[in-house]
């Protein structure tokens, strides 16, 4: 039975890797400017194709606007799948999302009041990332009884900074020029990578893989998370340690999505469940899953969103469209979650 897992493990891992490849190549050559797979390759490698002629432009569109999209895409599809699993499995909650702490909400408060006062681009992103981690610290200040936290405090604080972000979130579209600032925040808000660039992926990306990386090792204890804090303890679980240094990751990845991408739903939500009906409740293998379909749910729905139409569609439109029948055809075809 280990043997057959294993080479099940092996299959989906190389067909998760081929299918991102081919994706990726694919999402370079789809868009209003033509650019074929010889000439990309002949951009990435200068000189090993002298007899395919790359302009300037094509190459200005190459790395700098498809390659920080299509790198933003992977990372963040992968990022928001493995916090909405990891969220899920330390809450023990099939419906934790990555803004269950209201680290997403926190994040899109400090982006909205950047672009209010007219800051540039990257202090958006920095504000970004600052107010989604305040969020994390209050959420833990507010939930921390007798100096100790438990779950049901930590998700109730989580809905109570949620809501506080948003209520501020509401007050600066109050207080925006309708005109000016309110249309550029309503679009961020609704999410869009558009804005991807060297810049902020060298600012975004490293803290995305550093809470990826946090997650991905913790994933074989956080089956342990699911039982009583009680039982748990008395394995030898360092329980508190593993829910702060998880949920610390996940809050870091999500903040950085949020301060690159805006707010972006389902991908937390879905992706985490159809791993786990592929492969069970085990997140040793769930975790690697999540970050694999993630990246390839999130490749394909930004290249739908840049393509389909002469103006972009706004990200989070369609992974509700799609993510929701997805999601119902799943459930309806597998009847659940295997055990």
């Amino acid at each position: 039975m280990d043997s057959k897992r294993r080479r099940k493990t092996i299959w989906w891992t190389a067909g998760t890797l081929a299918a991102v490849v081919v994706l990726a190549l694919a999402a370079m050559t789809l868009g209003r400017y033509e650019i074929t797979l010889p000439q990309f390759f002949a951009a990435l490698f200068p000189g090993a194709f002298p007899d395919i002629e790359v302009s300037d432009t094509m190459r200005n569109v190459i790395f700098n606007v498809r390659l920080p999209r299509i790198l933003l895409a992977l990372l963040s599809g992968a990022g928001l799948a493995v916090s909405g699993g990891a969220f899920q499995a330390i809450f023990s909650n099939p419906l934790a999302t990555p803004d269950t702490l209201g680290v997403a909400t926190g994040s899109s408060f400090g982006a909205i009041l950047g672009i209010l006062f007219g800051l540039s681009s990257m202090l958006v992103q920095l504000s970004a990332l600052a107010f989604g981690m305040l969020a994390v610290g209050l959420v833990y200040l507010i939930g921390r009884t007798n100096k100790r936290s438990s779950i049901i405090m930590i998700v109730l604080a989580g809905m109570v900074v949620g809501a506080l972000f948003s209520a501020l979130v509401s007050l600066v579209k109050y207080a925006a020029d309708p005109q000016d600032v309110l249309p550029a925040i309503t679009f961020w808000l609704m999410g869009s990578l558009s804005g991807a660039t060297r810049d902020s992926l060298l600012m975004g990306a490293p803290l995305i893989l550093l809470g990826t990386a946090l997650i991905f090792v913790y994933r074989w204890k956080l089956n342990a998370m699911t039982l009583p804090e009680e039982e748990a303890t008395a394995l030898g679980i360092p329980v508190r340690r593993i829910r702060v240094l998880v949920t610390l990751g996940a809050g870091m990845v999500t903040a950085a999505v949020v301060s690159m991408c805006g707010l972006i739903g389902w991908v937390g939500l879905l992706v985490p469940h159809v791993a786990r009906m592929l492969f069970g409740n085990d997140n040793s293998r769930v975790i690697p899953a999540s970050i694999g379909f993630g990246s390839i749910f999130m490749l394909v729905i930004d290249t739908v969103a840049r393509c389909a139409t002469a103006s972009e569609i706004p990200v989070s439109i369609l992974t509700a469209i799609i993510g929701a029948p997805v999601f119902i055809l799943l459930l309806r075809k597998t009847g659940g979650i295997k055990a």
